[in-house]
């Protein structure tokens, strides 16, 4: 009836992609607290979806097709999502907007190349280490540094968010290695996830 795949080994990404929507639909009304938390949550999926995917038995087809999903997905999740959230805050400056277009440009070229890569390699072998920050960190930076706004001159915690945007933009396309979380890191990220968003819901309540 529907053209694309709907197995179990893309529902974790789409249930991300879901989240990413009800966080950009959250921002526009100005209720970042829940459009960050939303980002937490996006990040958690794609934490798993690759490993989730990877135990599923799959067609080359549903491989590739997982592939892209993914990449469109840490598109609408870790670019456009932060950046509705970015203009929620207050960030709606002109050189806001050339910090942002970086921003999306780091990402998407991030994501292009690397799908170069995985297309040339073998795609159910995990790889070791990231050559750069992977889009996925969005989800940890910016929940974390928001947090900073309830201790914060609002100026200052704006400034700062401002330089962290850049940073980041920087690092998705620096040519530096990162170990790739595994094993016992996946729970890690996960109590580091739930942590942060008892953080979101009740700091400053």
């Amino acid at each position: 009836m529907f053209i694309g795949i709907y197995n179990r080994s893309v529902i974790v990404t789409y249930m991300g992609i879901a989240s990413a929507m009800v966080g950009m639909y959250l921002a526009d009304k100005h209720d970042i607290r829940y459009a960050i938390l939303c980002l937490v949550i996006a990040g958690v999926c794609d934490l798993f979806d690759g490993k989730i995917a990877r135990m599923c038995k799959r067609t080359e087809d549903e491989k590739l097709f997982g592939i892209q999903l993914d990449s469109l997905a840490d598109v609408i999740c870790f670019s456009a999502l932060p950046i509705s959230i970015f203009y929620g805050l207050g960030l709606n400056k002109w050189y806001h907007v050339v910090i942002y277009t970086a921003f999306t440009l780091a990402a998407i070229t991030r994501l292009g190349f690397f799908n170069i890569k995985v297309m040339d390699s073998n795609r159910d072998k995990p790889v070791d280490y990231y050559s750069g920050l992977p889009v996925t960190c969005s989800a940890m930076i910016f929940p974390l540094f928001w947090l900073l706004s309830f201790c914060l001159d609002r100026h200052i915690f704006l400034l700062i968010y401002t330089i962290i945007i850049a940073v980041v933009a920087f690092l998705f396309v620096a040519n530096i290695k990162i170990k790739k979380p595994k094993g016992i890191a996946y729970g890690v990220f996960v109590v580091l996830a739930v942590l942060m968003s008892l953080g979101i819901i009740f700091i400053g309540v």
